[in-house]
């Protein structure tokens, strides 16, 4: 058997047995269904590797990274999405919460797990910095817009319906302008490269027919992955916070994190660190964009929004939060240790910050447990993000350029 053709046929026979498993309704106890419907993900994320690949042979490397970022991060999107319209038909229920929590874990975990693990594997490789390239500017900006228009949110203390379509507006006009960048070429390898030396009608259809059946495995198998991981941490005692906020969006994340790595181990850490950049993008944008959409078509109204405490709001600042300092960081469009550890770190000590203050049995003046821990990190993320983008002031201001650059070229 050609090598080449080897590695793509492990890939897809390894979403099948999952695939079987939702459509034929079969129930097995949660930790097999949970491993069978993750190794169909796991199969699914090479599928969609080598389709990126082949694709910015035919259209903009940006653009494809775009959208090998919105499919490979359809789990997440299921899980949320099922979350949040629950809460529309179950109102007083805990669904609301868990699809803040969800919605919080998977853009903290992208940058302070993703985002660093890139950078650390690139250090160890090379001993230099990830650099993006120059036209990845637009999308940094593009996020610092989204994560300044995101402070309002628990500032105003709701989630609306107008606030969705701001942050689904930022998206497509982000989409807009990496549509009209040029084609590069590209050098392929493995199976990407087998596709590619097909005809230009039959390489298309083959990309278009792994873009679609990646996608298709990854819905079919997120909801099923994800509960029955839920259910598998219950036998063990595991709060259902804890799971719907970090393991569930580990698992959903797996796609893109494998991508990003695949990318990186073949020496193309600008292209690993712009996925995972595209990833974070569109779900600070679209991802919360949907929930209000969501949850006002499952309630049956938009007059009121998705129902949100003091703990949840200050779960979006303290993600807004990580986010402002990530732009400050990346503005320099480079991402060195230095900064990759100081994101870990930080990332490292909001998730375990609650557990030590428990230990020691000490609360802090503003806030006890979890949500006092948040409060002084957010803040400890906002004072950074001051210090960072005053040592790059130009940097930053340069981010500007990004969408003027892009409005010249179109």
């Amino acid at each position: 058997m050609d090598k080449k053709l080897a590695p793509l046929l492990l890939a897809a026979l390894i979403t099948l047995p999952g695939l079987w498993l939702k459509l034929s309704g079969t129930h097995l106890a949660p930790p097999p269904a949970a491993l069978l419907s993750g190794l169909a993900i796991l199969g699914a994320s090479f599928l969609l590797l080598w389709a990126c690949d082949v694709a910015q042979m035919d259209i903009p490397q940006t653009l494809a990274l775009a959208v090998v970022a919105l499919i490979a991060v359809l789990p997440e999107y299921a899980v949320d999405m099922y979350f949040t319209w629950q809460a529309g038909k179950n109102p007083g229920s805990d669904y609301a919460h868990y699809a803040i929590a969800n919605m919080t874990g998977a853009n903290r975990l992208l940058i302070g797990v993703a985002w660093t693990s890139i950078a650390a594997i690139h250090w160890y490789k090379t001993r230099r910095k990830v650099f993006l390239n120059q036209d990845q500017r637009t999308e940094v900006l593009f996020l610092g817009m989204a994560t300044a228009y995101a402070f309002l949110v628990p500032i105003k203390g709701s989630l609306d319906w107008y606030d969705g379509l701001v942050f689904i507006g930022i998206y497509l006009w982000y989409l807009r302008l990496a549509s009209q960048r040029p084609c590069e070429d590209c050098e392929l390898e493995g199976p990407a490269e087998l596709i590619g030396a097909l005809p230009k009608a039959r390489r298309q259809a083959a990309t278009l027919g792994l873009f679609l059946f990646a996608a298709g495995v990854i819905l079919a198998s997120a909801e099923l992955f994800s509960e029955n991981l839920v259910a598998s941490g219950k036998v063990f005692g595991i709060n259902e916070f804890l799971l719907v906020q970090w393991l569930a969006p580990i698992a959903s994340e797996a796609p893109e994190f494998i991508v990003a790595i695949m990318f990186v181990l073949r020496g193309q850490a600008a292209v690993a660190m712009g996925s995972l950049l595209s990833s974070k993008l569109n779900q600070w944008t679209l991802l919360v964009g949907m929930i209000p959409a969501v949850y006002g078509v499952s309630s049956g109204s938009f007059a009121h929004p998705l129902p949100l405490g003091p703990y949840q709001l200050h779960e979006l600042f303290l993600t807004a939060a990580q986010s402002l300092l990530a732009v400050a960081l990346l503005a320099s469009l480079s991402l060195g240790p230095g900064a990759a550890v100081l994101l870990f770190c930080m990332f490292a000590g909001q998730l375990a910050s609650p557990y030590v203050l428990e230990a020691l049995r000490l609360d802090l003046p503003w806030g006890n447990g979890t949500d006092g821990a948040h409060q002084a990190f957010s803040a400890a993320y906002v004072a950074l993000f001051l210090c960072v983008a005053w040592l790059k002031r130009r940097d930053v201001w340069e981010l500007r350029r990004g969408a003027a650059v892009e409005q010249r070229i179109m």
